[in-house]
């Protein structure tokens, strides 16, 4: 079934013509990669995590712009992260949605990954954040926001995925304003393709279609410590296994950050904070200017039972449902205007990136393209072993640790 609206304009701010992008099942095809790391010039360096860093090229034939992920193998082998990497391919080049990062290309040289996506110009929704009076949104603004988050999490449950890193720092601000979520790595795909999801009952009968997200991944419990510390729900510091739950919590966590600046359960430790999580409720001042709806979501999406945690009986529709969204269209919600809108400028200067000084700079044209016999597109099963595990052969040759990463060029209807 398609799980997202079959034709949305993206690609311009508000008021500017863009391009119509299909997002269907069906609307991507999958080619041998059409381009090496000698295609692009790099321009500047946008990020940088253990493993690798995030550059803004321009693509030389075309002079798009692009974000390019560059992974270092050395440094996946000896950090672990092998697994992870594949598994951020795997999630990338299957997903189709408004509100995830659109992956174009990915292959491989002798000593690197890379993912080249979108570019998001808005840069980091943290930053965004940290640029607001307060450092923080009104509630209105922070609905918006939170109803695209849902949006994308109930996309992604749909397709037997659960995110387990949102926060700030992983949502990306299209050129729009809408937001992008990006940094698949914790990310844990189901299994198998996962169930189908089941029809429910409408709260407004004029609203959109809702459907039982949770039947999809009913039987998805894992048991990785995963996840950024101030966001790590109960059951994950409890070493209890964990569902697609903690996406709920996690979701709790962002609306309180959006509202008051912090997180809810913070403290100047680790360990204090962990303590928080599991023995202390979110505190409001007596005066906030949140509506009681507004409280009430948090606290339900923070229930530290994740049986009884908002989304935890019928996936996102149950969140949807609640009164704190009832002024939410879901179904225009890419055709309204987000209450930021990135300065965009020419794109190539990234003012809503943080400067950032590139100590060992990628030489990308002495990058030659390897051939690496993996499968020839996504989907096929052989990346869900117990979380820990690497694909490790039995002479350790580098080349074959990575012969599941697949060199592929994604094209999507609708794009020029």
């Amino acid at each position: 079934m398609d799980t997202a609206s079959p034709i949305i304009a993206l690609g311009k701010p508000p008021g500017k013509e863009g391009f119509r992008r299909t997002y269907s099942s069906a609307s991507i095809k999958v080619r041998q990669v059409e381009v090496g790391p000698s295609s692009f010039q790099k321009i500047k360096l946008l990020g940088r995590g253990d493993v690798g860093k995030v550059y803004l090229v321009r693509e030389k034939k075309s002079s798009k712009l692009y974000a390019m992920k560059v992974l270092s193998k050395k440094e996946m082998i000896e950090r672990k992260k092998i697994k992870r990497a594949l598994a951020e391919q795997e999630i990338l080049a299957t997903a189709n949605h408004p509100f995830i990062v659109t992956l174009y290309h990915s292959f491989q040289s002798e000593d690197f990954l890379y993912f080249c996506m979108e570019y998001c110009m808005g840069g980091e929704f943290f930053r965004a954040l940290q640029n607001k009076p307060g450092k923080c949104l009104k509630e209105d603004e922070a609905r918006f926001y939170a109803a695209e988050v849902v949006a994308a999490l109930e996309y992604l449950h749909l397709i037997g995925c659960v995110y387990r890193d949102l926060k700030p720092e992983n949502i990306l601000l299209h050129q729009s304003g809408h937001i992008m979520l990006s940094d698949f790595d914790l990310a844990k795909q189901h299994s198998s393709a996962g169930g189908r999801p089941a029809g429910i009952s409408r709260a407004d009968p004029s609203g959109p279609p809702m459907v039982d997200t949770r039947t999809c991944i009913s039987d998805f419990r894992t048991n990785s410590f995963v996840g950024t510390e101030e966001y790590i729900a109960p059951e994950v510091i409890n070493n209890k296994g964990h569902t697609a739950a903690v996406d709920w919590w996690t979701l709790g966590i962002l609306i309180y950050e959006m509202i008051f600046a912090t997180t809810p359960f913070k403290s100047n430790n680790r360990l204090n904070t962990f303590t928080n999580v599991l023995n202390a409720d979110p505190w409001f001042h007596p005066n906030a200017p949140v509506s009681p709806a507004c409280k009430d979501i948090i606290f339900r999406l923070l229930d530290k039972h994740e049986a009884t945690r908002l989304g935890s009986r019928s996936g996102a529709s149950e969140v949807k449902n609640h009164k704190w969204f009832s002024k939410i269209h879901w179904a225009l919600l890419r055709n309204q205007t987000p209450p930021i809108v990135p300065s965009t400028s020419n794109g190539v200067d990234a003012v809503n990136f943080r400067m950032m000084r590139d100590s060992r700079s990628l030489d990308l044209e002495n990058q030659v393209i390897t051939a690496v016999a993996g499968r020839s597109a996504p989907g096929t099963p052989g990346l869900n072993e117990p979380d820990g595990m690497e694909l490790v052969k039995r002479d350790g040759s580098q080349e074959d640790l990575f012969q599941g990463f697949s060199s592929i060029t994604l094209l999507h209807d609708g794009e020029s």
